[in-house]
């Protein structure tokens, strides 16, 4: 049976629940109380709803095989040697920066190297600079690169934006969204001070995932689908009635603008009309970007196209899954034999 925590309660809780649905794996928990369900489309696995900040901690104690989590925190409460894997780093919800944030009233402090000076001042004051962060690991890693080796992280709970105008810290390393937050409370961020971009990634124990039988079945299938999901919405799917002397004519106008004939080219049926026509009408369709969607839609109107409509791909599976294939690479041989 394999284990998969998803967060309980919190900001990441309804968007993993909304995405894993999106994906067509949709869990089925009968009662809102229960820290257990399960995923109808994967047989013998077991949900875990767990605290955000637990699972990452569960995964590489071997508690579970699978999880979802802030990378930030995945980032900062894993040790590099840890028998843990990012399987996916972006699942495209959750977004969020891991930030360095000054007073405004701070006018000269605009970047690291200005950070840096402000230290080496203070330091010759006999102080030392007061970082107040929850992402101890993370903040002493990037000040150091930064050229920073005098301060001091204060531990913070709570309304952290508020540490500096309180006289706890003298600045702050902190999550943002949108920077709101940060300039209601008179902070600004660095221009050069992302500590890091965080979003919502999928984990997973590289030493269960070895073991435990069936684990590598269930987790293949939960990455085809999860990356088949999120593929599917950077697509549109257009269809036209197109009239012309045969399928071969229509293609080669739909061709003459390869960026907008479809991800391999573009597909014909032969319809067949109601009335009498002087030529053939073929339904066209192809599958572009969303980007390009209007662009392709101007196109097939200038060959004639008609009716024309889109739908939204469910899912876009490719020859294979790329981030199944990175995790056979970690796993060797191993995995290979996993249809």
């Amino acid at each position: 049976m394999l284990r998969f925590a998803i967060p309980s309660k919190g900001e990441l809780e309804e968007p993993t629940l909304a995405f894993l649905r999106s994906s067509g794996l949709a869990v089925h928990r009968p009662n809102s109380r229960q820290y257990t369900a399960r995923i109808p489309a994967l047989k013998d696995t077991t949900v875990l709803f767990q605290r955000a900040a637990d699972i990452p901690i569960k995964v590489a104690e071997g508690s579970v095989e699978l999880g979802i989590a802030g990378l930030d925190t995945v980032r900062e409460m894993i040790r590099e040697d840890a028998p843990i894997g990012v399987l996916v780093e972006d699942l495209q919800y959750g977004g969020c920066d891991l930030v360095i944030a000054v007073p405004e009233t701070w006018i000269d402090v605009a970047s690291m190297v200005d950070l840096a000076e402000v230290s080496e001042e203070l330091r010759s004051q006999g102080l030392e600079l007061r970082v107040a962060t929850k992402f101890p690991r993370l903040t002493r890693q990037f000040l150091l690169q930064r050229g920073i080796n005098y301060f001091s992280l204060v531990a913070a709970s709570g309304a952290m934006e508020a540490a500096p105008a309180n006289g706890f810290a003298d600045v702050i390393a902190d999550l943002s969204a949108t920077g709101t937050t940060l300039r209601e409370n008179g902070l600004k961020t660095l221009s050069d001070g992302m500590i890091l971009s965080s979003q919502a990634c999928l984990i997973g124990n590289l030493q269960r995932l070895r073991t435990v039988e069936g684990a590598l079945r269930i987790t293949k299938t939960i990455l085809e689908m999860t990356e088949a999901g999120m593929r599917a919405r950077e697509y549109s799917t257009i269809t036209a009635n197109i009239q012309g002397e045969s399928a071969d004519a229509v293609s080669a106008l739909v061709m003459s603008r390869p960026e907008l004939a479809g991800m391999q080219g573009p597909t014909l049926a032969r319809v067949y009309s109601r009335h009498e026509e002087p030529a053939e009408w073929f339904a066209v369709t192809v599958v572009v970007p969303k980007r390009s969607l209007l662009e392709a839609v101007e196109h097939l109107r200038e060959m004639g196209g008609s009716s024309v409509t889109v739908n939204a791909p469910q899912y876009v599976f490719e020859g294979a899954s790329q981030a199944y294939q990175r995790l056979q690479a970690v796993l060797g041989p191993i995995a290979s034999g996993v249809a």
